[in-house]
């Protein structure tokens, strides 16, 4: 089980001052719920409307509870590296959002997703006064299209396809499956084409009306009209000079178009921005008039004078205040805030559950199993003509030198909780090896020869290093490595900065292993080209170490997958401004042969393709294939099917299924993709529909790189 559902009312009756359900019309729960939302703007006063214009949305005087926003990327941030509180909050902590889109498993995301908003109920319950936060700031739909991109670490992937799957996953896990209530509000981030840091307060990303609809906005469009979402934060940055926070698109598609009747929010002090950094307006009255005809109904920043300034003045209209605050109160009858003593919504806790949600056993082997499918094997090769190293076996090992500086050292991001407990990688392989006489030598790094001792001593060498996300500086631009990145701060460099360890490591024992762990990918020409095994996993994970002992040890085959191209060299890749994919970004468009392609990753065992049958029926696309698992170990394989339609060279990601398979076994796979889903953004007809005679052109295999099956089908 891994959401307690209780059927009492959450908030003490001192909330309501005595109010009940009859006392105002709002608060019935037979009415539709754009009736209520209705009834209850005509109760407000304008002060309680500029009120709502924050991120609460609290009405005391009607007694509806405050409730705040909180982020949730990958696990519930109500105290840790970014937070001002000194207060130790702690909640489960998984992996960074990065790696559980290198799962390839949206089930998993969605159950990680519901135990997430479960820890939000539980705080929200005993603590309501000061942490009632249900509107969480997760998913991340924004897409990594370039590996230099500071926040790549809270992306899930470059490719449009992926991250909504991963998207919806996430919304419909935070938000829950009842019909009527949800257990958490998902506000999806950012929104648009958000993916340079240097200048994101003042440059424009620029690029067609054909690249909104088929690349950048795509997750956010799956997001809202499939996954549920009724709230996004708008982005910094502009798009073709128009900046975000005040977009005219942001009522004409997302909410016209899209359906979003929900929030729109700025991110932080995207008020002041507008006139500092952006430049559009000369006063923050008209910034905020300019962002509230635009629907945006949240402000992250100071506003409160510069919205009256602006309706004294009659740039605004209370009129306008009503048009964008209706999605706030549209999210907060959907959370249950408006019910009063109305004992209906199902995720409302009567009493706090025996055990924290984040220390029950549940919470604990979640995170373990994240980590374990989130790790990416991407290269195993024999050594000395004999097997591959990995996976370690312990009956032929006596001595393990663990190396580097997140050997010992579970780091924590910016939007990172606090997690009841951490199990280091150091932890987790003492842990794997006890009562088998295996000896953990450690050494975090190679000063005074340190490092070298313990590996030539040692049957095998584990180095633990990549990037420092600095989620403990408050100074936003303090990142000193040119290879790291961070929020404000994009990544200058690609290069491994102990790349030159790994090398002595190696020249003193052939038998090294690089555990990359990282928030974004490295150009690692020489480790891939030397070392015999290489793997990635991503930061902040509480169970980092037993996950990555469960695949070093072969407890767990590794079934990982990249989510982004990892290229050779940084010249490889376009200018980062260039926001035009076409000119080389992603595995879409890059013609350079990558150090690892995008939906790459390697298993203990081997997989064989067959079987292909693709045909039209009832407007889908229907394909099916088998896969063997023709090697020795149960294993699992992540099958991935890339189109184009009419014979263009680019292909794209269409669908993909992460399965078990045990050894020597075979599964039919079958994917049903609607032929009004497969085609891109068609300005005429409006719609992604493949047109009747189109050529569809199919690959299916294990990455964007490596696929094994062809097939050729013309729609009817």
């Amino acid at each position: 089980m891994h959401i307690t559902k209780f059927f009492t009312l959450l908030f003490a009756a001192s909330f309501f001052s005595g109010i009940s359900a009859a006392d105002h019309a709002f608060q019935d729960t037979t009415l539709a719920d754009n009736d209520r939302v209705e009834s209850l703007i005509r109760e407000l006063t304008l002060d309680e409307k500029v009120a709502l214009l924050s991120t609460d949305l609290g009405v005391p005087r009607l007694g509806i509870p405050h409730c705040w926003q909180v982020e949730g990327l990958h696990g519930l941030s109500l105290s840790g590296p970014g937070k001002e509180s000194r207060d130790t909050i702690p909640t489960t902590i998984f992996p960074q959002a990065y790696g559980l889109g290198e799962t390839w498993d949206p089930c998993l995301v969605r159950r990680i997703a519901a135990h997430v908003a479960e820890e939000a109920r539980y705080y929200s319950h005993i603590d309501s006064g000061r942490r009632c936060m249900l509107v969480m700031r997760a998913p991340n739909a924004d897409l990594a299209r370039d590996p230099r991109w500071g926040r790549t670490e809270e992306s899930f992937g470059e490719d449009p396809y992926l991250t909504s799957v991963m998207t919806v996953a996430k919304i419909k896990g935070l938000q829950g499956d009842h019909p009527r209530y949800w257990q958490t509000a998902a506000l999806m981030k950012h929104f648009l084409a958000n993916s340079n840091e240097f200048g994101r307060d003042s440059t424009s990303s620029d690029f067609d009306s054909a690249l909104f609809r088929d690349y950048y906005a795509y997750p956010f469009y799956k997001g809202v009209t499939e996954g549920g979402s009724r709230a996004y934060m708008a982005a910094y940055n502009s798009w073709n000079g128009i900046p975000m926070a005040m977009h005219p698109c942001l009522d004409s598609i997302t909410r016209k178009e899209w359906g979003n009747d929900g929030i729109i929010c700025t991110d932080g002090g995207a008020l002041g921005l507008l006139i500092s950094a952006h430049r559009s307006f000369t006063s923050r009255a008209e910034g905020a008039a300019a962002i509230v005809k635009a629907t945006t109904g949240q402000f992250l920043d100071k506003y409160e004078e510069d919205v009256r300034e602006a309706l004294a003045s009659g740039i605004l209209t209370e009129d306008d205040i009503d048009r964008a605050i209706r999605g706030n109160l549209k999210v907060a009858l959907k959370l249950g805030l408006l019910d009063g003593d109305n004992q209906a919504n199902p995720y409302f806790m009567s009493e706090a559950p025996a055990v924290a949600p984040f220390m029950t056993d549940y919470a604990r082997s979640l995170a373990r199993e994240a980590v374990a499918k989130s790790v990416v094997l991407l290269k195993n090769s024999p050594v000395g003509g004999g097997n591959p190293l990995l996976p370690l076996d312990k009956s032929k090992i006596k001595k393990i030198a663990v190396v580097g500086p997140y050997a010992d050292n579970i780091v924590q991001d910016w939007y990172s909780g606090m997690p009841p407990y951490e199990v280091t990688i150091l932890d987790g392989l003492k842990k794997a090896v006890e009562g088998t006489g295996i000896e953990v030598m450690y050494a975090p790094d190679n000063r005074m020869d340190m490092a070298s001792r313990i590996a030539a001593e040692a049957d095998v060498v584990i180095v633990c290093t990549g990037n420092h996300p600095y989620g403990t500086k408050r100074d936003w631009f303090f990142c000193p490595v040119p290879s790291d990145g961070r929020e404000a701060v994009d990544r200058r460099s690609l290069m491994l900065p102990d790349e030159d360890m790994i090398r002595q490591l190696h020249a003193v024992n052939p038998n090294t292993v690089l555990l990359l762990v990282s928030s974004f990918p490295y150009a690692i020409n020489w480790s891939n080209d030397n070392l015999p095994s290489i793997l990635h996993v991503t930061h902040c994970a509480q169970e980092q170490g037993n996950g990555v002992a469960d695949v070093l040890f072969g407890d767990v085959n590794p079934a990982g997958r990249t989510t982004q191209t990892w290229v050779r060299d940084i010249l490889d890749l376009p200018p980062v401004m260039d926001y035009d994919i076409r000119n080389g970004h992603t595995y879409m468009y890059n013609s350079n042969k990558p150090l690892y392609p995008f939906g790459y990753g390697l298993s203990y065992t081997d997989f064989a393709y067959g079987d292909l049958s693709s045909r039209i029926s009832d407007g889908n696309l229907v394909v099916d294939f088998s896969i063997a698992n023709t090697g020795s170990r149960d294993g699992e394989e992540v099958a991935q099917l890339y189109l184009s339609v009419d014979g263009g060279n680019v292909y794209k990601l269409k669908a993909f299924r992460r399965l078990p398979i045990k050894a020597g076994d075979s599964e039919k796979v079958t994917f049903v993709m609607p032929l009004s889903e497969l085609g891109d953004w068609n300005e005429a007809a409006r719609d992604y529909a493949v047109l009747p005679g189109s050529k569809l052109y199919l690959k299916v295999g294990a990455s964007s790189a490596d696929t094994r099956l062809n097939a050729t089908i013309t729609t009817d």
